[in-house]
């Protein structure tokens, strides 16, 4: 089209291919910015990560569902009108070929026959080939440059067995949906279970892969119907457990596999090989017992001294904070319980606390963490939000070594960074943290607004720089963090506590709360009782803020002690 306005002479066609170019410039720099706009926007957008932001993706499949659905209805407008074709055409024939020629004798019979094979049955097959998709298309196109990737679907998978391992969860309660405080209880398929299985299949993690592989066998035996066979998983299944160290069994399910599929090339390879393994196991068993058998006391003896030994180990950090997760924490002496109270709170007379004290709360007395109720009202908490959804991004942490933030596999959330002076309320929220705590703001960071996504959680952690990371605040300039505020935005249903592995304190989410603890001694020494973490939320959806404050500013606010550990 250019090309024939540019070589028209005129000068009207040279000023109307002006226009016509300059329009499709515009056009296609409209086009540009806007999937510059998307791209930017959703490009590696980590949904699993954030509760919050996938909730965007549930109005993106309404979306394509109402899509589908006006295409469905335009598909059976289309072939409601080709059966009523061909229902008037099947009654015409019949009749008309019971007494072809006297059908024919008649001439308008004949005149509409010709009619028919040479216009009409175009027309109808116009209507048969007629593409009613575009419109489903298009939408379906569009809307996939916002779907999640493999690494979103890896990412949820993920987080299923995290669950599964930190609340101690068969692979049958997470697949009836039986987990505590749901509202909207869904049963997983054979073909989820598979998925899941096959997912830790491809991480090598051979202990769930059994577990979903098994899951997914049970409900097939169970009648499931599914596009999964019982071959394909007891192949996944075998293999598992093979590499699991269990020979006896991984050849007993590859029989059973034989028995369905006896052709099964690989699984007729395995059998010969997991019956020469197993051969060669058991002789080397009968030749260990040999030598066993005359050290079989003092075996007994190490074992006890290897027990007693253990039992006086202390449990790794994993596992302390697992249970502290699942709310099996250390119970406080009733003496240490005696003094932990709750208090109206105006810190030593704020004049801006006096008529309005706020509510204290003692939870731990060391390292010492108090929680404030009603600190934080519905309204403030929902703008919050509001200003903080656009500008969620995948959590980062702080490099120990370099300082510079970065993403972790053990930080499952999102989150963004709101400045006082950008909105009213959360110059607010500054000033209160300010006025309860005493201690200076201007060296403080941004509040940071956090979203957990699928199993969110932030394995255990110190918010303050060690001695080993002198560099790890270095760029703000404002000294190691002191204390750590931080809002509870949301109830979450189950799951989601702040725990304390190394002094077994939970602290468990309550919205409209907050909790404030110091990192760092008056000396300035680190408090390594402090080292904490966020359980995965198993049901629900949790939001946090928090304010990190640093040492510079509050020189007079919290003066230094002498005492290292004071």
């Amino acid at each position: 089209m250019l090309l024939e306005c540019f070589s028209a002479s005129s000068m009207r066609n040279v000023a109307a291919c002006v226009s016509l170019t300059g329009t499709l410039l515009q056009m296609a720099l409209s086009w540009f910015l806007l999937s510059f706009l998307f791209r930017s926007l959703y490009a590696n957008n980590d949904f699993f990560t954030s509760i919050g932001q996938m909730t965007d993706l549930l109005y993106t499949e309404k979306n394509l569902v109402k899509s589908l659905k006006e295409y469905i209805r335009q598909e059976e407008n289309r072939l409601e009108q080709v059966k009523e074709w061909a229902d008037k055409l099947d009654s015409l024939t019949n009749t008309a070929t019971q007494d072809p020629e006297g059908f024919l004798g008649h001439p308008v019979n004949a005149f509409k026959l010709m009619k028919r094979l040479n216009s009409e049955w175009a027309d109808l097959e116009s209507l048969v080939l007629k593409d009613t998709t575009n419109g489903f298309i298009s939408n379906l196109t569009v809307q996939r440059q916002f779907f999640p990737t493999d690494e979103d679907q890896t990412g949820a998978a993920k987080a299923l067995l995290r669950l599964q391992d930190t609340y101690k969860l068969s692979a049958n309660t997470i697949s009836n949906g039986d987990l505590p405080g749901v509202v909207h209880k869904s049963r997983m398929t054979v073909a989820d279970c598979y998925e899941l299985g096959k997912i830790a299949y491809s991480e090598a993690d051979y202990y769930h892969t059994e577990l979903w592989m098994a899951q997914a066998l049970t409900q097939l035996d169970e009648g499931e119907e599914s596009t999964i066979d019982k071959v394909t998983v007891l192949d996944y299944l075998s293999y598992a457990i093979y590499k699991q160290g269990e020979l006896e069994r991984a050849l007993e399910l590859t029989k059973s596999m034989l028995k369905l599929d006896p052709d099964h090339h690989r699984a007729n390879g395995n059998l010969k090989y997991f019956e020469f393994q197993l051969e060669k196991q058991r002789k080397a068993e009968a030749e260990k017992k040999e030598v066993e058998d005359k050290k079989i006391e003092k075996k007994v003896l190490d074992k006890r001294d290897t027990e007693r030994k253990r039992s006086k180990e202390p449990l790794p950090e994993r596992k302390k904070y697992e249970m502290l997760c699942r709310g099996e924490g250390v119970k406080l002496t009733p003496r240490r319980q005696s003094r932990l109270f709750c208090r109206y709170y105006d810190n030593n007379h704020n004049p801006l606390l006096l008529l309005a004290p706020v509510k204290q709360e003692d939870e731990w007395d060391r390292p010492r963490i108090v929680r404030y109720h009603d600190i934080i009202s519905d309204s403030e908490i929902e703008t919050v939000k509001e200003i903080a959804k656009p500008r969620l991004r995948r959590a980062t942490i702080s490099n120990p070594i370099t300082g510079v933030l970065e993403t972790a596999p053990y930080r499952i959330s999102k989150s963004a960074w709101l400045s006082g002076y950008e909105h009213s309320t959360i110059e607010r929220i500054n000033q209160r943290i300010e006025d309860v705590t005493g201690l200076e703001m201007d060296t403080a960071e941004e509040l940071q607004v956090a979203n957990y996504g699928v199993g969110g959680q932030y394995e255990p952690h110190f918010d303050f720089g060690r001695k080993d990371e002198p560099d790890a605040f270095k760029e703000l300039g404002t000294g190691n963090r002191i204390a750590t505020w931080l809002f509870y935005m949301s109830d979450v249903s189950a799951g989601g506590a702040t725990v304390f592995p190394d002094v077994g304190a939970a602290v468990w989410p309550k919205k409209g709360t907050a909790v404030f603890w110091y990192n760092l001694f008056a000396s300035g020494e680190g408090d390594y009782s402090t080292r904490h973490a966020a359980c995965p939320v198993l049901v629900g959806n949790k939001w946090v803020s928090n304010k990190w404050i640093h040492e510079r500013g509050q020189e007079f606010r919290r003066p230094c002690a002498v005492s290292e550990m004071e």
